[in-house]
């Protein structure tokens, strides 16, 4: 059975950071490109940064240089460090596995940024 579980999510004030860590279980984790995805009401689930089994990552221009995907493939885990969050941070955010033909989600972990 293929698990996502995220975790790390919560209340931060505006310039703050957090950092949500997916750990996965059921997969070959090494072989899976790695992406976190997040979500508000009403809106489309969007790609904030993703990292792919070779080590390329992307990264949505709204959290450029402020976002930073990692993964350790010894943990089956992916991070996501968030530096000088925003309220328009503010959203639930979900952990992607993804390969040519198979794709998971995460249940998905709550980041709120407000004063």
């Amino acid at each position: 059975q293929v698990q996502l579980v995220e975790s790390g999510g919560g209340l931060v004030q505006p310039g703050g950071s957090l950092r949500l860590s997916c750990a996965a279980s059921g997969i070959t984790f090494r072989l899976y490109d790695m992406s976190w995805y997040r979500q508000t009401p009403g809106k489309q689930r969007e790609l904030v940064a993703g990292l792919t089994s070779g080590g390329s990552t992307r990264y949505d221009g709204s959290v450029k240089g402020r976002f930073t995907i990692s993964r350790d493939n010894a943990k089956n885990t992916v991070y996501l460090q968030m530096s000088s969050l925003k309220p328009e941070d503010t959203a639930v955010y979900y952990c992607n596995a993804k390969t040519n033909i198979r794709n998971f989600w995460g249940q998905g972990t709550q980041v709120t940024v407000s004063s």
